[in-house]
């Protein structure tokens, strides 16, 4: 789960790292993993998971909306949504 939550904060750290094709992909992995960890034998590994994918998703509709000019406050709300999900992964992953 860790390259999804990664791909993630690289466009976090600098939006033109990574496209949005990319940032797609990386969602539909992240899901697809997510829902694969849901027979995991722990309801951690399954909470973290859940928090990856959803920080892929986050993370996937701030690029859509920086790079479609969309409106300024739903690329912020959407950027500090991954940032939450990015952090709680990795308390739930040390």
């Amino acid at each position: 789960m860790k390259k999804y939550v990664e791909l993630a904060k690289k466009w976090l750290a600098n939006n033109d790292s990574v496209s949005l094709e990319e940032l797609n992909a990386n969602v539909e992995a992240a899901e697809a993993a997510a829902k694969a960890d849901d027979a995991a034998a722990s309801w951690a590994a399954y909470w973290a998971a859940y928090r990856a994918a959803r920080a892929a998703r986050a993370a996937y509709w701030a690029a859509y909306a920086y790079w479609a000019d969309d409106d300024t406050y739903r690329a912020a709300y959407c950027k500090q949504q991954a940032i939450e999900a990015i952090e709680k992964y990795e308390e739930l992953t040390k």
